[in-house]
């Protein structure tokens, strides 16, 4: 009995960093988009200046912080299984995320797109009987 609990547990815990990876993807594309800005790069008098906006600066935190959630994720799950999954479950949020925030107009090859990416989400979880 403890040994199930201890295994739901482990479960749980891998789902929810994957829940995690979701969220600071998409958080990351959004605000590094907010700031508007990919960044700069100087020299000047033998320094090298970096500059970024503050938005882009906390978006490509939460961007870094998802990829190496995800390298964890990788190692937890099977590979050909969890990259599908997570790459079309951040594609789709991502293009809802554009149209809400940045109001982009969906196309007619996004949505057959999103809806082939949803349908292959559902298939790969389809429990066999």
């Amino acid at each position: 009995m403890e040994e199930v609990i201890k295994k739901r547990r482990r479960l749980t815990m891998q789902y929810i960093l994957v829940v995690v990876y979701i969220a600071l993807s998409i958080s990351g594309l959004v605000l590094m988009k907010l700031g508007g800005n990919t960044g700069s790069i100087s020299m000047a008098n033998g320094d090298i200046n970096f500059g970024i906006s503050p938005i882009s600066l906390v978006g490509f935190i939460c961007y870094i912080g998802s990829f190496l959630l995800y390298t964890r994720i990788v190692v937890m799950f099977d590979l050909s299984y969890i990259t599908p999954i997570c790459t079309g479950i951040v594609q789709v949020l991502t293009l809802i995320a554009s149209k809400i925030i940045f109001k982009e107009n969906f196309t007619t090859q996004g949505i057959i797109g999103a809806t082939i990416i949803i349908i292959g989400v559902i298939l790969m979880n389809w429990k066999k009987v």
